[in-house]
């Protein structure tokens, strides 16, 4: 196959901020190509640059053997459809269809010739005498294309085009331009963020990610072997695991080697590994390499989605202290105080403030109309150590009320297999502070000052799961325990066969169905 056109080293900046990096591909004539990334990836940008409407900042464009850089737009053999399809509201589809045709001063006859093949490749026969803004969008697109093609480029450039239509119109039009495209067998280039019309159409799919190409490939092998964890996750739905390369064709992750299909890594590398979810067969217990227990299962239509979890999230248990009401009355000024002992970290004594004090003992003081007092006087001394310190609140009328800070060393999970840290506190509580919670998983978080973070860069990771087997509106005084967890480890199966939430399965795959990759910017 004729080689028609090569970029090298594109590199294209605006106002100092570089949206390609050096871009190097090369295009056959005939080929149905996709520059496939999400917005931002540049690949408009590289889409109109090859169009002659954006000049690159360096680099060479070669057209079939000559370098076009400096052609104008108008003199290249190339046309373009956008997304809006910018045809004329006062010309008929006939005439949109011959505009280009008339400019080169065509005799009537080949017009005429050209715009009734046109017509009939976009399926349009007896459309040529309409009214262009009465069209529906899928047609106004097709007479988009047709004005495009009948000037015979060599190349049609196609800048989303399907955009603006509706889901099913899509889905029919990406075949009607894959026929299109075979039949007046010319190189087509499109400019995509949806994987499905990527997949659809494409001969040859190009992965763009902030400026540069991650992965080039036919849409067989970029779904089925991506380069790495981005094109995974962008190309259709994934997997994705951490893993260690042991050797040639053994992988271990979850505390098991598995055999696999790949080579060619370092011994002990780490990699990602990808399962795809159509690759996953739920079997029943012991006939599986991992077992599990359904979390959640999903009708998507043609297939059940279903999440099945094999390894517990880090967790961290605490306990909670429910005390009686203990509002203490001071009759002489008719008020009424509460608070609450509490908790706290070591390494949040330095920045202890009377605010904080308050909103962690939850203490409060009311009239007899039930009116909020103001707290005049926090006192307390906690020293930088671990011990039981007291802390007085008082009003301006004297009520007063004393509980104790529980002043603990920093006490934390840290799970390395998942790389996840978690720590909580235990704390008191009154059954009506519990009762009266609207979101009560997220209040337990905030009392326990539950928090959970990644051992690698210490980002926050969300906790999931908030465990516990009390009722809030039937609660009376006890100890409680109450576990915070991360998400564990889940695997999302595509299946055709109803599954039970809460019933415990095996999960069953072969060895070419586990992808290893490279980490992201590593080697292997």
């Amino acid at each position: 196959m004729k080689k028609l056109i090569q970029f090298k080293n594109i590199v294209k900046e605006f106002d100092g901020n570089l949206v390609l990096k050096g871009i190097d591909l090369d295009i056959y004539e005939n080929e149905f190509v996709t520059l496939l990334g999400p917005s931002g990836c540049g690949k408009t940008t590289l889409l109109r640059i090859l169009g002659g409407f954006l000049d690159p900042t360096k680099g060479e464009i070669i057209f079939d053997g000559e370098e076009i850089s400096n052609v104008p737009a108008y003199k290249r053999e190339i046309n373009t459809v956008f997304q809006k399809y910018a045809l004329f509201p006062h010309m008929n589809v006939y005439d949109n269809i011959a505009f280009g045709l008339k400019i080169k001063k065509q005799s009537k006859d080949v017009i005429e010739q050209k715009v009734n093949r046109m017509l009939s490749l976009i399926g349009l026969e007896g459309y040529g005498n309409r009214n262009v803004t009465l069209l529906s969008g899928g047609q106004q697109q097709r007479v988009a294309i047709a004005r495009a093609l009948v000037n015979e480029p060599s190349v049609l450039l196609l800048d989303e085009p399907l955009g603006a239509l509706d889901k099913s119109l899509r889905k029919e039009m990406q075949y009607e331009l894959k026929r299109i495209q075979q039949e007046v067998g010319i190189t087509f280039i499109f400019v995509t963020h949806d994987q499905e019309e990527a997949l659809t159409m494409s001969d040859k799919i190009v992965v763009m990610k902030d400026g540069h190409i991650v992965q080039i490939g036919s849409p067989t092998d970029i779904y089925n072997e991506p380069a790495n964890e981005y094109v995974a996750r962008f190309i259709g739905e994934s997997n994705i695991l951490d893993g260690i390369m042991k050797e040639d064709y053994k992988v271990f992750f979850d505390d098991k080697t598995y055999d696999c299909v790949d080579f060619g890594f370092k011994s002990n590398e780490s990699v990602d590994i990808m399962i795809r979810p159509e690759d996953i067969e739920i079997v029943e217990r012991g006939k599986g390499v991992l077992s599990g227990v359904v979390k959640s299962v999903l009708f998507k239509g043609v297939h059940y989605e279903v999440i099945v979890q094999t390894v517990s999230g880090t967790s961290k248990t605490v306990t909670m202290h429910v005390l009686a009401n203990h509002d203490l009355v001071n009759e002489e000024a008719n008020e009424k105080i509460s608070a609450n002992d509490f908790y706290m970290d070591l390494e949040d004594v330095a920045n202890l403030s009377d605010s904080e004090v308050i909103a962690r003992a939850n203490a409060q003081a009311w009239d007899g109309d039930d009116e909020l007092v103001s707290l005049t006087k926090v006192e307390y001394e906690v020293k930088n150590k671990p011990g039981t310190y007291p802390v007085t609140f008082k009003t301006a009328a004297g009520t007063e009320i004393t509980v104790k800070i529980n002043v603990l060393e920093p006490k934390f999970v840290e799970d390395n297999k998942q790389g996840v840290g978690i720590t909580a506190f235990d704390f008191y509580k009154t059954a009506d502070e519990l009762k009266e919670s609207i979101a009560l998983d997220t209040d337990l978080c905030i009392w326990a000052k539950a928090e959970a973070w990644d051992l690698e860069d210490g980002s926050n990771i969300e906790i999931e799961d908030v465990i516990y087997d009390f009722d809030e509106e039937t609660i009376e005084e006890g100890d409680f325990k109450i576990t915070f967890a991360t998400k564990g480890r889940e695997f999302k199966v595509h299946t055709i066969h109803v599954q039970e939430e809460g019933k415990r399965v095996d999960l069953n795959f072969t060895p070419g169905d586990i992808h290893v990759m490279s980490k992201m910017g590593g080697n292997g």
